[in-house]
């Protein structure tokens, strides 16, 4: 059954498009300037996403001189350094090897904070988990990141940083959160898959061993059965016209 308020077929496609080759965008960026009126969309879009107690906690710091780029790269470069030496020898070689930002090569950053006093002590649905302030705020990364996918632009995530110090190069006042900073641009091309995945880092788990049915760790044959299928089918249809990696 097909519910009434369901997108037409088209609709629906470009939709899962968006959202099965989106990808963390390191080392493909042009000079290209983004449009305001593009970035205006990317931001509106942001600004949409679902937020607990429609409290809205996000704010969007743009970042476009070389200098304040410089900052960020910085400090980004510190903690790389830091982090690697947290991998074991092996995983250390291939950690040294991976481009894993695109600070200055992007035409633009974007810094997307959460300001956790904004709708103040007491929020409806935050009185018993007062993190959902910054779930919501990572929902206004998604809907960009997807939305700027749409629109030919690639997305970078970089969470190599000392927050403070981050916020230091940037300004940010106390208390409020740096939830992400988002490299932005156009680009060369986007890998068919996530570039971690096709280093051999990672690969992608299977849908299925992250299921469980009314209780943690819970099994259902017959459903799972039936799901697993419908997944498989899912695939290998978005495969054949090319909205879902081969």
């Amino acid at each position: 059954m097909e519910s009434q308020h369901a997108f037409t077929a088209a609709e629906r496609a470009a939709v899962y498009r968006a959202i099965f080759s989106r990808r963390d965008v390191r080392g493909q960026f042009l000079p290209t300037p983004v449009p305001d009126a593009t970035l205006a969309r990317l931001l509106l879009a942001a600004h949409h996403a679902p937020s607990v107690g429609f409290m809205q906690p996000w704010n969007f710091l743009l970042v476009r001189s070389p200098a304040a780029k410089a900052r960020v790269r910085a400090v980004f470069a510190k903690a790389n350094a830091e982090a690697a030496l947290l991998f074991p020898q092996g995983q250390r070689e291939i950690y040294s090897r991976l481009k894993l930002e695109g600070i200055v090569d992007a035409p633009l950053g974007l810094c997307i904070t959460c300001d956790r006093e904004r709708s103040g002590p007491v929020v409806i649905g935050r009185t018993h988990m007062p993190e959902m302030d910054l779930y919501s705020s990572v929902c206004a990364v998604q809907n960009l990141w997807l939305a700027a996918r749409a629109e030919g632009l690639g997305v970078g995530w970089v969470s190599i940083f000392d927050e403070a110090e981050l916020r230091a190069a940037l300004g940010i006042p106390p208390g409020i959160v740096a939830v992400a900073y988002l490299c932005l641009g156009y680009v060369s091309h986007f890998h068919a898959r996530p570039e971690l995945e096709e280093a051999g880092w990672l690969p992608r788990l299977p849908l299925a061993d992250l299921l469980c049915y009314d209780r943690w760790g819970a099994n259902d044959p017959a459903h799972e059965e039936s799901l697993t299928a419908a997944v498989a089918a899912l695939q290998d249809d978005c495969q054949r016209r090319g909205v879902f990696p081969a």
